[in-house]
């Protein structure tokens, strides 16, 4: 675990990059979210448009990632900022109907930018605990509204059809979370310090290092698809998990970089290390622990517990934002239901950081997890062709959400099975064998 009195990765950057100006290193991270998180590159043709997010606490990140798209050739760079604030506005003083309207005519611009080829980036750095005291049943009424807004849009990202992608800022409230015994100053530091590093930007050559970070990935990926399991079963010595995730028929695996509809090959997640592909919505047995918390639309889940029979949730419990949890399971009828199962060694950097990011983009990359909801239909073979209705026959689930969460951790075991259950290690004390 990272001790609260020094920067955790500040010995581990290499010279070079430590006598960089924070802005410099900056700049490199806003460089690979732009050619490696998006792949754009300069002379792309045709040019796209981009559509960034960003809490506004991020801006200055903002800023120098618009300045690099603009050097790749976009041809117009939009931005949409997010404020703390002003979200809290909403739930001190709206009126109780505003939180079932989400504004459609919003999202529907979004999905007929992606329509026209536009690409996507998220800048994740909002305070994870903003909404922790707020009404679970105002925030879930709020959550779906926007899921049912935005899903015409959300199925050129599930389908990556788009290139996008997700990078990181630290912001004052996030740092305060992630290093609460720190003076405010010290703890923003060393979150930039440690988004910096599981980012991959310290090297001497940040895209190289992310080819090669790709490359690994790959063959990991292509070992498992080879491997063609029937199911994975999770385990661990105490019993807290037991749980067989049965794969859909003709599931592809899939990690790193991928090349989208539109032939741009870009990572969605800065960082990631994950290998992950669709479960089969119905072969889903036994029962799961959480191994680290979740934030969750401003929500702390804490020691989740889930009960699986043929697919669905039966039970589930947590300490602390149960009743967040249970809002959560119950947006639709697939959000009992997992769409996506991934293995990340417990090795990877983000895990032997220490850090709990409260950050599904970071917690995700340091465990192997699940996830609620929504399927991606590119982990299916030719699954980009394929009707929703031919998807369901393979398996894949659909839903509003999609929601990871992490149970995987130094004591995991995973086995792949074949179809007439016959086991063979795939990990052993949360590394691959």
């Amino acid at each position: 675990m990272a001790t609260a009195s020094t920067p955790v990765f500040a010995g581990n950057h290499p010279h070079a990059f430590a006598s960089l100006s924070f802005e410099q290193k900056l700049d490199r991270l806003a460089e690979v979210a732009v050619r490696v998180g998006l792949g754009i590159q300069p002379g792309q043709t045709p040019p796209q448009e981009l559509f960034l997010t960003s809490p506004i606490d991020a801006l200055p990140l903002a800023r120098l990632i618009t300045a690099q798209a603009y050097k790749a050739g976009v041809k117009l760079v939009t931005t949409i900022f997010s404020d703390d604030a002003s979200t809290l506005a909403r739930y001190e003083h709206a009126t109780d109907a505003s939180f079932d309207y989400a504004p459609t005519w919003f999202y529907d611009g979004v999905a007929a930018a992606f329509k026209s080829g536009a690409a996507r980036m998220a800048i994740a750095g909002a305070n994870p605990a903003l909404l922790a005291g707020q009404d679970p049943d105002k925030v879930s009424r709020a959550n779906v509204a926007v899921s049912k807004a935005y899903k015409p849009a959300l199925e050129f990202i599930t389908r990556h059809d788009i290139n996008w992608t997700i990078v990181a800022a630290a912001t004052p409230a996030w740092a305060e979370l992630v290093f609460p015994h720190d003076a405010p100053n010290v703890a923003l530091a060393k979150l930039w310090d440690a988004i910096f590093f599981c980012s991959r930007i310290t090297g001497d050559d940040p895209i190289a290092d992310w080819k090669h970070h790709n490359a690994h990935l790959r063959n990991r990926v292509n070992f498992l698809n080879n491997k063609r399991y029937h199911s994975l079963r999770f385990f661990t010595p105490d019993d807290a998990t037991d749980l067989t995730v049965g794969l859909a028929d003709n599931h592809l695996w899939a990690g790193g970089g991928t090349t989208a509809g539109n032939g741009i090959y870009c990572n969605a997640n800065i960082p990631t290390e994950e290998c992950f592909t669709t479960p089969h919505k119905s072969r889903v047995n036994g029962h799961v622990s959480a191994s680290k918390p979740l934030s969750h639309q401003g929500t702390l889940i804490e020691n989740i517990r889930c009960e699986f029979k043929d697919g669905k949730i039966t039970k589930a419990t947590a300490t602390a934002g149960e009743a967040a949890l249970n809002k959560l399971i119950s947006a639709d009828e697939g959000a009992r239901q997992l769409g996506e199962v991934a293995l990340v060694p417990n090795p990877s950097p983000i895990a032997q950081s220490g850090i709990l990011f409260w950050n599904t983009l970071f917690d995700e990359n340091a465990a192997s997890h699940i996830a609620l909801g929504q399927a991606y239909s590119t982990c299916l073979i030719d699954g980009d062709k394929l009707t929703n209705e031919q998807l369901a026959a393979l398996g894949a689930n659909e839903s509003l959400i999609h929601v990871d969460w992490m149970i995987g951790g130094p004591t995991m075991s995973v086995d792949g099975l074949s179809a007439d259950g016959t086991p063979e290690p795939l990990m052993r004390n949360g590394d691959w064998v």
